[in-house]
């Protein structure tokens, strides 16, 4: 528990230096962030939903971005992402063959398998929620 509460404060002062407000809202986040048995922005906005109605899920990915950049979090941890080949050199095999594009997997040992349509309709959302891209449609997605 001391260990946790350094971590925190640590972190809130991290916050401040950057201008961050300390809102109950923020708070609400860093508890459960904290509490370390969510791995998803989707799994903590139903917590803090239920603490506190009138927190939003931007204001979930918002507290992951700013946790983020302060290097208190590192959201690749949470899961992994492998594809076997660059996924935009699978859409015309897996229009072809109907095989897979990428597999996803969490740190529980649980994976999903996604098409390509699927892989892009997430990166698309994702992007959009986060804030990277208004209008404009991927062209491709490159390994880095």
């Amino acid at each position: 528990m001391q260990q946790r509460n350094m971590q925190k404060d640590a972190i809130l002062n991290r916050l401040r230096q950057r201008g961050c407000r300390i809102t109950k809202q923020r708070m609400v986040l860093l508890d459960i962030i904290l509490d370390g048995d969510c791995s998803s922005c989707k799994e903590i906005y139903y917590k803090a939903s239920k603490i506190d109605p009138s927190i939003g899920s931007a204001t979930v990915y918002r507290m992951i971005n700013m946790l983020e950049e302060i290097g208190a979090i590192n959201r690749r941890n949470m899961y992994r992402v492998s594809c076997t080949q660059p996924c935009d050199e699978l859409e015309d095999e897996v229009q072809k063959s109907g095989k897979h594009a990428c597999t996803i997997e969490f740190d529980d040992n649980s994976s999903i398998v996604l098409t390509q349509k699927a892989w892009n309709q997430i990166i698309q959302t994702g992007l959009s929620v986060c804030g990277y891209k208004d209008k404009q449609a991927i062209r491709s997605i490159n390994p880095a």
